[in-house]
């Protein structure tokens, strides 16, 4: 009897492992990138004995498959997608395909800003509770690896870009978070900001009475787009200010939950600071009360939380000056939180591959905040056009080596130098973890 055959498209952590599951559960895998394979997943793809190419796909090795399992990076208007969809193949991602072969419940996490902390901050209460908990999605190893590995777990916590839930139909989430949905990724989405949140909003597909919504509900788009759905799952709204109908909130220096069970913990005793971060942290503690953590374990894990790095990392106090790294802020808005949560003057470096930015949203927060901008990117002429004007120094750099000597130049004692670049990174380094780390030793070599 034949076997039904897979083809697996993008060879990085969800593409492989991908692979190695389908090939586990009894099916003919071949995988396919355009790109080159890096050697410690062509290693793994030859341990499976995996048929593989790189650096182009063939079209007969591909039309022929069943279904395609698509990495998350690749857009839905790449050739080979299009030919795909013209041939009648279901196109899935890692995590649609994953699913099927686990029993664990789902807690999914997605939004425009913060989904890294909050998944993070889930799966460190959860293991603090000694629960049976993995870690996958946007963030750790591939669901589907970790499956095919054998890994039984009771939860999976997972972090979910728009991208993924592009290509997931019958997924399901028991507790779905949805933190914010800010312009984030439109060169994707045909500039549709409209198509944008369409994609966010797929978390809340297939869940039923049994399930769990938890959402911010000061967010005017998710705020909107709630009318549009009939949802079954229980509704878990949370906000910074006390309100009817909030599970959750911040109240008179207090962290409160009310539902399933009251809880409160002084908002002083939480690990994680900043307007945003109360926002990450409401999220991940309802998550977590309504999955029956004990409010003992739920205090002690919000307490000790060390954060995540490339998020509002605190870095180095070299010559009275501030370093922080958050180069995760890939957006503007994730910019604009980093912003808010400053107290001193602070040199603001921005730049990198935008990706349709608009600046407006964090202008008068440049304005009263910053003593100073120093881009960083392959072309900084949008940044030039937009804050020039503005009366403040600016210095237009390349390199992280010229950046952090600009930094030092324009930094006083006293004062703050914020790595929040508003774009991503692949203008310049591998990834945001790269310019994160370039950045960081740089710093600590001054």
């Amino acid at each position: 009897m034949m076997k039904d055959r897979i083809v697996v498209l993008g060879a990085a952590e969800s593409g492989v492992g991908a692979a190695v599951l389908a090939l586990k559960k009894g099916f003919e895998v071949f995988v396919s990138d355009m790109g080159m394979i890096k050697p410690e997943y062509k290693s793994m793809l030859e341990q499976y004995a995996i048929e593989w190419e790189e650096g182009h796909h063939t079209e007969e090795k591909i039309l022929n498959a069943k279904e395609i399992i698509k990495s998350p990076g690749i857009p839905e208007n790449a050739p080979m997608i299009i030919k795909a969809k013209e041939a009648g193949i279901p196109i899935i991602n890692e995590i649609e395909f994953a699913g099927r072969y686990t029993h664990a419940k789902m807690i999914c996490i997605t939004g425009s800003n913060g989904k890294t902390t909050t998944t993070s901050l889930i799966y460190h209460i959860f293991k603090n509770a000694g629960y049976n908990v993995g870690l996958a999605g946007n963030i750790g190893r591939s669901l589907a690896l970790q499956i095919a590995e054998g890994k039984e777990y009771d939860y999976y916590i997972i972090e979910l870009s728009s991208f993924q839930l592009d290509n997931m139909y019958k997924f399901r989430a028991n507790i779905a978070v949805l933190l914010n949905i800010t312009p984030d990724h439109l060169d994707r989405y045909n500039n549709s900001m409209q198509e944008y949140t369409d994609a966010k909003m797929r978390i809340l597909q297939n869940q039923t009475e049994e399930d769990a919504f938890v959402y911010w509900a000061d967010d005017p788009i998710i705020a909107k787009e709630l009318k549009k759905y009939g949802i079954k799952s229980q509704l878990c709204p949370f906000s910074i200010l006390k309100k009817n109908g909030m599970i959750g909130y911040i109240n008179d220096g207090h962290y409160v939950i009310e539902r399933p069970t009251p809880f409160n913990m002084e908002q002083e005793s939480l690990s994680l600071h900043g307007k945003h971060n109360m926002y990450n942290s409401l999220a991940a503690g309802i998550a977590a009360h309504l999955s029956g953590i004990k409010d003992e374990t739920l205090k002690q894990s919000l307490g000790d939380f060390e954060g995540v790095e490339h998020r509002l990392e605190n870095v180095a106090r070299v010559g009275g000056v501030q370093y922080i790294n958050d180069s995760k802020a890939t957006n503007v808005d994730a910019c604009w939180y980093a912003l808010e949560s400053m107290t001193t003057p602070t040199i603001l470096i921005i730049g990198g591959k935008d990706k349709g930015n608009d600046y407006n949203a964090i202008k008068d927060l440049v304005k009263t905040k910053c003593a100073g901008l120093v881009f960083l990117g392959a072309d900084n002429t949008k940044l030039h056009n937009f804050f020039d004007g503005m009366g403040i120094p600016i210095a237009d750099t390349h390199s992280m080596k010229d950046c952090v000597a600009e930094c030092v130049k324009m930094a006083k004692p006293g004062y703050t130098v914020l790595l929040s670049p508003c774009c991503a990174s692949f203008d310049l380094f591998k990834n945001m973890e790269d310019r994160g780390e370039q950045f960081k030793e740089l710093v600590r070599a001054l």
